[in-house]
């Protein structure tokens, strides 16, 4: 028979996520809206408890020991499940969030939604501070199990308890560097075979729905490398003569912040004279955050980063 339980105390729960995030006794006390003494004395108990010293000076900055980077996702988790059991299912005020979300996302899609949620996390939510991962986990499960709290991209994976919205449907365009030879005269399927080509497959693929389209012609490209993402991919066609593929808004539509991303690197985009197929580009998450707070204003905030005018959420969500 197990004895009785300790004298928990969920707010050093709290404090535990915030030392381990920011790795600050001075930056977990102003995210926590406390004093730097009351944060070491609170350090100083979490030590006692644990028994671990969970942060050391390694010269003019604190590092996590072995057992505080164990102890990392796990006291993340923690908070945000007692976030969900104390918040109220309805709003929330985006002022009093202190959190920290993670999203998994492919590298354009974090580097076009990431400055548009830190803006509006800064004038609503300055307690909120966002992790992004790289696609490394299997997005289903991550979800479940709380290792993410949403997914933006495309949504490939089918899990009849993920809820998943649709967002922006996009063209893949060429990329190209200012003055690539693609940039003069009229881009045929011969000439954009002709081109070299950098492809994106975090899988190593050579060939996709491209090659398939130029295939029906009685083309074939040559691919020069394969990367594992659109970043690196965009930035050797802007230094070099390759071409890349890059998610655009769809023709007549206002711009894309993904297509923002390659003309930002120095990219020129080109119409592909081929129809390939569109990319949508959602989100997806637990349905245990359908009616979390916070949850709901991290969903909202992508879809106004991601669409000028966003409809109001449904209530079904």
């Amino acid at each position: 028979m197990s004895g009785p339980l300790p004298n928990l105390d969920a707010n050093l729960a709290v404090a535990l996520d915030a030392l381990l995030t920011e790795q600050s006794v001075t930056r977990a006390a102003e995210r926590l809206r406390t004093s730097p003494a009351a944060m070491s004395r609170t350090l100083a108990r979490l030590r006692r408890v644990l028994q671990d010293p969970l942060l050391v000076r390694a010269g003019q900055v604190m590092v996590p020991t072995p057992r505080a980077e164990a102890l990392r996702d796990e006291a993340a988790a923690v908070v945000r499940g007692l976030a969900a059991l104390l918040t109220a299912g309805g709003g929330i005020d985006p002022a009093a969030l202190r959190r920290t979300i993670t999203v998994q996302a492919a590298d354009v899609v974090g580097a076009a939604v990431v400055p548009g949620l830190l803006e509006l996390a800064r004038r609503q939510a300055p307690g909120v501070s966002l992790r992004v991962l790289a696609e490394e986990w299997e997005a289903g499960p991550a979800l479940r199990e709380g290792r993410i709290d949403l997914e933006i991209g495309n949504i490939g994976h089918v899990d009849p308890e993920t809820r998943v919205e649709e967002l922006i449907t996009l063209r893949m365009a060429a990329g190209v560097r200012a003055g690539h030879p693609l940039t003069e005269g009229t881009l045929t399927p011969a000439r954009l075979a002709a081109a070299e080509h950098v492809a994106v497959s975090r899988r190593g693929r050579f060939t996709g729905p491209l090659d398939a389209a130029l295939a029906e012609h009685g083309l074939t490209r040559r691919v020069g490398a394969v990367l594992p993402g659109h970043l690196a991919a965009m930035a050797l066609a802007a230094a070099g003569d390759v071409v890349c593929l890059v998610p655009a808004a769809l023709p007549g539509e206002s711009r894309s912040p993904l297509g923002d991303v390659a003309q930002a690197l120095g990219l020129r985009l080109l119409d592909i004279p081929l129809p390939l197929p569109p990319l949508k580009i959602g989100m997806a998450w637990h349905p245990r955050h359908a009616a979390d707070g916070g949850h709901r204003w991290l969903r909202d905030a992508v879809r106004r980063v991601l669409r000028p005018e966003p409809p109001a959420e449904k209530l079904a969500d």
